[in-house]
Protein backbone atom coordinates (compact mmCIF):
# COMPACT_ATOMS: atom_id res chain seq x y z
CA UNK A 1 0.00 0.00 0.00
CA UNK A 2 1.47 3.11 -1.17
CA UNK A 3 2.36 6.11 1.45
CA UNK A 4 0.40 9.22 0.97
CA UNK A 5 0.97 12.77 0.87
CA UNK A 6 -1.27 15.10 2.24
CA UNK A 7 -1.44 18.61 0.55
CA UNK A 8 -2.95 22.06 2.65
CA UNK A 9 -3.28 24.74 0.41
CA UNK A 10 -6.27 27.26 -0.46
CA UNK A 11 -5.51 27.00 -3.84
CA UNK A 12 -7.06 24.14 -6.36
CA UNK A 13 -4.79 25.26 -8.96
CA UNK A 14 -1.51 24.64 -6.45
CA UNK A 15 -2.95 21.72 -4.62
CA UNK A 16 -3.33 20.42 -8.46
CA UNK A 17 0.70 21.47 -9.40
CA UNK A 18 1.59 19.08 -6.15
CA UNK A 19 0.15 16.42 -7.06
CA UNK A 20 1.35 16.15 -10.63
CA UNK A 21 4.67 16.84 -9.52
CA UNK A 22 4.30 14.14 -6.65
CA UNK A 23 2.91 11.70 -9.36
CA UNK A 24 6.64 10.27 -10.21
CA UNK A 25 7.06 9.22 -6.70
CA UNK A 26 3.72 6.91 -6.56
CA UNK A 27 2.51 8.28 -3.29
CA UNK A 28 -1.12 8.82 -3.23
CA UNK A 29 -2.16 12.47 -2.79
CA UNK A 30 -4.72 13.57 -0.07
CA UNK A 31 -5.33 17.39 -0.73
CA UNK A 32 -7.25 19.82 2.11
CA UNK A 33 -7.99 23.45 1.56
CA UNK A 34 -7.00 24.87 5.21
CA UNK A 35 -5.60 23.83 8.33
CA UNK A 36 -9.02 22.63 9.30
CA UNK A 37 -9.48 20.53 6.57
CA UNK A 38 -5.97 19.20 6.72
CA UNK A 39 -6.22 18.14 10.44
CA UNK A 40 -9.66 16.71 9.48
CA UNK A 41 -7.99 14.84 6.49
CA UNK A 42 -4.95 13.79 9.17
CA UNK A 43 -7.08 12.05 11.48
CA UNK A 44 -9.10 10.21 8.87
CA UNK A 45 -5.71 8.85 7.35
CA UNK A 46 -3.10 6.80 9.57
CA UNK A 47 -0.80 6.58 7.06
CA UNK A 48 0.41 9.86 5.56
CA UNK A 49 4.41 10.11 5.28
CA UNK A 50 4.49 13.65 4.66
CA UNK A 51 2.43 17.09 4.81
CA UNK A 52 3.11 20.04 2.33
CA UNK A 53 1.35 22.68 3.78
CA UNK A 54 1.07 26.96 3.06
CA UNK A 55 1.05 29.45 5.23
CA UNK A 56 -2.02 32.07 4.37
CA UNK A 57 -4.99 30.51 4.06
CA UNK A 58 -8.65 31.21 5.73
CA UNK A 59 -9.90 29.31 8.91
CA UNK A 60 -6.12 28.08 10.22
CA UNK A 61 -3.43 28.92 8.74
CA UNK A 62 -0.52 26.65 7.98
CA UNK A 63 1.75 27.85 10.73
CA UNK A 64 -1.27 27.61 13.47
CA UNK A 65 -1.96 24.19 12.26
CA UNK A 66 1.68 22.80 12.50
CA UNK A 67 1.74 23.97 16.41
CA UNK A 68 -1.84 21.67 16.84
CA UNK A 69 -0.10 19.03 14.92
CA UNK A 70 3.08 18.80 17.22
CA UNK A 71 0.70 18.93 20.58
CA UNK A 72 -0.91 15.72 19.02
CA UNK A 73 0.93 12.46 19.98
CA UNK A 74 -0.22 10.46 16.97
CA UNK A 75 1.33 13.21 14.21
CA UNK A 76 3.66 15.21 16.42
CA UNK A 77 7.14 13.66 14.62
CA UNK A 78 5.02 14.00 11.10
CA UNK A 79 7.09 15.42 8.90
CA UNK A 80 5.66 19.35 7.33
CA UNK A 81 6.74 21.21 4.29
CA UNK A 82 6.11 25.03 4.17
CA UNK A 83 5.18 25.94 0.56
CA UNK A 84 4.04 29.10 0.35
CA UNK A 85 4.94 32.51 -1.53
CA UNK A 86 6.18 33.91 1.85
CA UNK A 87 9.62 34.74 2.17
CA UNK A 88 10.21 37.05 5.69
CA UNK A 89 12.80 35.12 8.04
CA UNK A 90 10.55 35.61 10.90
CA UNK A 91 7.99 33.58 9.02
CA UNK A 92 10.47 30.77 8.28
CA UNK A 93 11.82 30.84 11.81
CA UNK A 94 8.44 30.47 13.14
CA UNK A 95 7.79 27.83 11.19
CA UNK A 96 11.37 25.79 12.01
CA UNK A 97 10.60 26.36 15.90
CA UNK A 98 7.09 24.83 15.24
CA UNK A 99 9.10 21.81 13.71
CA UNK A 100 8.77 22.44 9.99
CA UNK A 101 11.69 19.86 8.03
CA UNK A 102 11.82 22.66 5.52
CA UNK A 103 10.23 25.72 3.87
CA UNK A 104 10.03 26.29 -0.02
CA UNK A 105 8.92 29.49 -2.07
CA UNK A 106 6.08 29.13 -4.58
CA UNK A 107 6.79 28.71 -7.38
CA UNK A 108 8.12 25.81 -7.66
CA UNK A 109 10.20 23.40 -9.13
CA UNK A 110 8.55 20.34 -9.75
CA UNK A 111 11.71 18.29 -8.95
CA UNK A 112 12.42 19.98 -5.68
CA UNK A 113 9.49 18.03 -4.55
CA UNK A 114 10.41 14.76 -5.39
CA UNK A 115 13.62 15.25 -3.92
CA UNK A 116 12.03 16.69 -0.87
CA UNK A 117 9.40 13.72 -0.39
CA UNK A 118 12.89 10.96 -1.04
CA UNK A 119 14.47 12.79 1.66
CA UNK A 120 11.68 12.99 4.02
CA UNK A 121 10.10 9.46 3.37
CA UNK A 122 12.57 7.36 2.76
CA UNK A 123 14.63 5.46 5.65
CA UNK A 124 18.39 6.17 5.98
CA UNK A 125 20.31 4.44 4.51
CA UNK A 126 18.16 3.71 1.23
Amino acid sequence: MPKKVLIVDDSSTVRQQVASALAPTGLEVIEAENGVDGLAKLEAHDDIALVFCDVNMPRMNGLEMIALLRRMQKHAQLPVVMLTTESQAELMQEAKASGAKAWIIKPFKPEMLASIVRKVTLPAGS
